[in-house]
């Protein structure tokens, strides 16, 4: 039987990064990546001057930590600022909003520049919306508890005749259909909350999570925690990829993509997974 795995404390370093955020152009010269200043500088920006990002309502750990994300602490949190200093805003020009899940997917006017909040790059929802290019890719974890039969699955046979949940319209759910394809069918909850609730009751024999969610759930929510292992990326497919939202044919995507693109390449986009995303690779693949 698979032992939780608790998820490494994250390293307080962004704190440093926050600090030389400060020094980088102002919000006036934004719209260009090397911060230089642009005829469309202004052009497409919810407020003229500023970086507006939406994430959810709460933002969870380790995406963001303690719910703050002004604080830059955490994944998602810090690849904002990271983003925002890549277009030429300092980081007193990021603003913060909230917005529901399906809310910031739906068709429409936002009121946000950028979106993130684990926001899987789908051909559907581009039909909604615009995505950046992708700032992480990860793979999907079935996540139980030590009482639950599934806790000693080793393989996905092992899974097919269990009740699997996971919060519905995500990556996660579909992989639970595609992947699992368990008797009962896939079992839908509006939140990863939700779902957890479910298996600590014993509604549920077992969750799909994305890969950081897993650790922290299985090594600190749940007291008697098991990653029980990945489930395989799909013959031909990339992994999950999280991607920036924006309003569908933004102005914006391509400067995005732009800034996205450039952290990859500089290592920092791993840089940042490593520090706020620790533990990759202690959970087994299922076959």
């Amino acid at each position: 039987m698979s032992r939780p795995v608790l998820l490494r404390s994250a390293a307080v370093g962004i704190a440093i990064a926050a600090l030389a955020l400060t020094g980088c152009a102002t919000g006036s010269s934004a719209g260009s990546p090397s911060g230089e200043a642009s005829e469309s500088a202004s052009e497409g920006w919810v407020t003229d001057g500023k970086f507006t990002v939406a994430t959810g309502e709460p933002a969870y750990y380790p995406w963001v930590i303690d719910d703050d994300p002004e604080s830059g602490e955490g994944f998602e949190a810090a690849v904002a600022y990271a983003v925002a200093e890549e277009l030429g805003f300092a980081a007193e020009d990021v603003v913060w909003v909230r917005t529901g899940f399906e809310e910031a997917i739906a068709p429409g006017p936002k009121d946000f520049d950028v979106n993130l909040q684990q926001f899987s790059i789908t051909d559907e929802r581009k039909e909604s919306v615009d995505f950046s290019s992708p700032y992480y890719e990860t793979t999907q974890v079935v996540v139980t508890t030590g009482s639950s039969p599934a806790a000693d699955a080793t393989s996905i046979a092992d899974l097919k005749e269990l009740l699997i949940g996971a919060q519905t319209g995500t990556t996660s759910f579909t992989t639970i259909e595609s992947v699992i394809d368990p008797t009962q069918g896939a079992q839908a909850f509006n939140t990863n909350d939700d779902a957890k609730l479910a298996l600590e009751n014993g509604l549920v024999d077992a969750i799909v999570v994305d890969l950081p969610t897993a650790f922290y759930i299985s090594g600190v929510e749940l007291t008697d925690g098991v990653l029980v292992g990945q489930l395989p990326t799909p013959e031909g497919s990339t992994g999950d990829q999280f991607g920036f939202v924006l309003a569908k044919d933004s102005p914006l995507t391509e400067q995005v993509s732009a800034a996205v693109d450039a952290l990859r390449e500089d290592g920092t986009l791993d840089e940042l997974a490593a520090e706020w995303l620790g533990g990759e690779g202690q959970a087994p693949v299922l076959q």
